[in-house]
């Protein structure tokens, strides 16, 4: 089969890091490629060159024959190379068919697109694509699957001939994956190449038609899928067998140090929960059952419009983030990126930066102290840096993660609300970030976890509470654990 691009030997260094050496690797024409391994092995990186983003050291990308030394984002983009990021890229006061076509006049004059050939042009797509939807929608209407397909459009209208999604499932809902499937399916089948990067390695068995993994900016090994098992792939990434992926732990869960009583606001109702010293508790629910908005009110977030929140004992005030802190509440968002850190800033700036107040005497920093809690949690929790002057949006997903982590954990909080922990985070990461949730419990905290993810709420939760459109519609204890006793609760399916 016809090769539609070669990477050739590609290396790429940064201060400190050597993010890409010596790699290559090839993608045929009309095959789903499978490109995975731990973060920080070196995918986003390999990503940005094939875009164009940045220039390697050395090395060469082939696309459809032709050799580039680099490449420009329109270099590339005229080459036939399109990405979707997990980070989407849409205007959302614009319409469907405005964002497919931005930055591209249809039809009209030399001043003004033909607005009726642009929304004609753009339902040809989306049709094309298998998908009905009104292309005069508005983007901040659509759910983040829908916004998903209008980035594929806006790729496919380039003439896309090799199209790059970076962990497009990590984002949607689990029942909306397959129509995503169903998409790339549909351009494999015009003959567009797709490379799928994915922490989720079921999915990979599913879509793809090979596979090819890094390891510390190295090229392992590529084999098709169907010849591969799970197993050996994992083994590949991390250099190591797993032997057990969820840590096995011998505590004694302790008194509630979290009550909360009656609590409705934020679009959840009269909630009633505990949660113990030393407990894991597990927060299960679809998409829009109020998980997240539940904890936005615990943390103090937003503040709650009725019920009471009583932390050891004593009534919290719940009326601003400050006020959870003060409480020992942390908060470690689902959108790391957003919420969790601050990118463009240092390690070192990050870490303690929720910790100023403790380690500050009349508004003077304690900057000898600021240095000591950025190097015990660089260690604890193995952060993976040159040095801790790196700017935390060049970390891997992983290591952004426990950055996030570590800010919550240098503030002093022994109640930590846990949202999505391992979301988009590699499986060797993922068994990093479940041995810390242990060891932090053995400590005597107290952690409540939403997971999107039925393996890990099973098999990390002591106790699972279940939401269905804002209410709690069950509790399950260890020994009531079951996929479907979860589903059935989360869909609303309750015994009268």
């Amino acid at each position: 089969m016809a090769k539609v691009l070669e990477v050739k030997n590609v290396t790429k260094t940064y201060p400190g890091v050597v993010a890409l050496d010596n790699v290559s690797f090839d993608v045929e024409k009309g095959e789903i490629l499978a490109l995975i391994g731990e973060n920080g092995a070196g995918k986003s990186t390999v990503i940005k060159i094939i875009s164009g983003a940045i220039t390697p050291d050395s090395g060469t990308i082939a696309i459809d024959g032709k050799t580039y030394e680099k490449l420009t984002p329109a270099l590339a983009k005229e080459a036939g190379i399109g990405v979707v990021y997990q980070e989407l890229n849409l205007v959302p006061s614009l319409s469907i068919a405005e964002n497919i076509f931005l930055g591209d006049k249809v039809g009209g004059n030399r001043f003004l697109p033909d607005i009726k050939e642009m929304k004609a042009r753009a339902r040809e797509i989306m049709e094309d694509l298998g998908v009905r939807i009104d292309v005069n929608t508005q983007v901040q209407m659509l759910s983040t699957a829908q916004m998903q397909i209008v980035e594929i459009a806006k790729a496919v209208v380039k003439n896309c001939k090799v199209l790059i999604m970076d962990e497009p499932s990590a984002s949607i809902p689990m029942a909306e994956v397959g129509n995503m499937f169903r998409i790339v399916r549909r351009l494999k089948e015009k003959g567009v190449s797709v490379i799928y990067i994915s922490h989720r390695l079921e999915e990979l068995f599913e879509l793809c038609d090979r596979v090819t993994v890094f390891r510390d900016g190295q090229y392992v090994i590529t084999r098709k899928v169907s010849e591969i098992t799970k197993k050996d792939l994992i083994r590949y990434m991390i250099g190591r067998e797993l032997t057990e992926k969820f840590p096995a732990r011998k505590i004694q869960i302790g008194e509630p140090v979290l009550k909360v009583r009656d609590l409705t606001g934020n679009g959840d109702f009269h909630i009633n929960m505990e949660l113990h010293r030393g407990e894991i508790l597990g927060l299960a629910g679809l998409v829009g059952a109020g998980r997240t908005e539940l904890a936005k009110m615990l943390c103090g977030d937003v503040k709650p419009e009725s019920g009471e929140i009583f932390v050891r004992g004593k009534l919290m005030k719940a009326a601003s983030a400050a006020d959870g802190v003060e409480a020992g509440i942390g908060l470690v968002p689902e959108d790391r990126k957003q919420e969790g850190v601050f990118l463009e800033y240092t390690i070192e700036w990050n870490i303690p930066i929720m910790s100023m107040k403790r380690i500050s005497h009349m508004g003077v920093v304690n900057f000898k102290e600021a240095d000591r809690l950025t190097s015990h949690y660089v260690e604890t929790l193995g952060i993976k840096t040159p040095t801790v002057k790196q700017e935390v949006r060049n970390l891997s997903g992983g290591n952004q993660q426990k950055v996030v982590v570590a800010k919550v954990l240098a503030a002093d909080n022994d109640i930590l609300i846990f949202d999505e922990p391992t979301r988009g985070i590699d499986v060797g990461a993922k068994q990093e970030i479940y041995k810390l949730m242990n060891s932090l419990v053995e400590e005597g905290r107290s952690i409540l976890m939403i997971s999107s993810e039925m393996e890990e709420l099973l098999g990390m939760s002591d106790r699972i509470l279940v939401l269905h459109e804002g209410k709690i519609s069950g509790e399950l204890s260890k020994e009531e654990f079951s996929q479907d006793r979860v589903l059935e609760l989360a869909s609303g399916m309750v015994e009268e």
